[in-house]
């Protein structure tokens, strides 16, 4: 009986640890385009900030206008801004759309539509050699 109990121990612990890795993209996954512009949607829309980190470039610019201003702010700002949204679901619906696709770049529309206005995030991407990051997010209001 002690056996018995030790190998279905042994199999629920093999299940659990296996179950929590298939969760968690591989370093290919990770490298790629679809990955970064999924998990940026993903923070952006669902406050799941879960590898947002990785997909960003330290050098990386957010930025939008607010008036005749121009408002910047790096990746440290944009990650300190998200954490306190962690998990909140935005009520708007978003789309993504390449607009623009080279051999190493690409930029992205990212449009999110709530009921009284849209966030277009136009993203920009690139292929590092360690996978592609966001270098840069010009954020317009309408």
């Amino acid at each position: 009986m002690k056996t018995l109990k030790t190998i279905f121990i042994a199999l629920l612990v093999t299940l659990t640890f296996t179950a929590a890795k298939a969760n968690t993209p591989n370093l290919k996954e990770r490298l790629t385009m679809r990955y970064a512009i999924n998990t940026y949607v993903d923070a952006f829309t669902h406050g799941k900030t879960a590898g947002l980190a990785e997909i960003i470039d330290d050098n990386a610019k957010f930025s939008h206008n607010r008036g005749q201003q121009v408002i910047s702010f790096s990746k440290n700002q944009i990650l300190q801004s998200l954490e306190s949204e962690q998990y909140v679901e935005q009520n708007c619906t978003t789309t993504t759309k390449i607009i623009e696709s080279a051999t190493n770049l690409v930029v992205y529309k990212v449009q999110m539509k709530y009921q009284n206005f849209s966030r277009t995030n136009y993203v920009t991407m690139t292929d590092t050699g360690n996978g592609w990051k966001i270098t840069n997010v010009a954020s317009v209001f309408s």
